[in-house]
């Protein structure tokens, strides 16, 4: 069964770009990982200052190697986004939370009739 992981992010507007060109530039960190199904950057629309990371895994212990592996690196500014003085650049974000789900049910166009796993 999958399991899903959404970090909700609070961005102040001033930083929305600066979080969308980080994720941009983060191309190939977590899409070769083993157990790694899928990623999605969420913007808000309206109403809110909050973004939503979603990635969706095989397995929890997939998940918990590509965090004390891979992830660790890219959660600490390991993906060569330092300043010119070598300093960590400031996080675009203010605060973030991490929300985790087991997929229970799926559907997909053309489909009839609830998938479950």
């Amino acid at each position: 069964m999958s399991i899903v992981k959404i970090n909700v992010l609070t961005v102040p507007e001033e930083q929305r770009e600066t979080l969308e060109k980080r994720f941009a530039a983060r191309a190939g960190a977590v899409e070769n990982s083993d157990g790694f199904e899928w990623f999605e950057l969420l913007r808000p629309v309206e109403g809110t200052d909050t973004y939503l990371v979603y990635t969706r895994w095989r397995s929890e212990e997939d998940f918990q190697n590509w965090m004390s592996g891979q992830g660790q690196a890219a959660h600490r500014g390991g993906g060569g986004d330092a300043t010119e003085g070598g300093e960590r650049p400031k996080p675009a974000a203010s605060g973030a939370t991490l929300w985790s789900f087991e997929v229970v049910q799926q559907a997909a166009p053309g489909r009839s009739g609830p998938a479950t796993e």
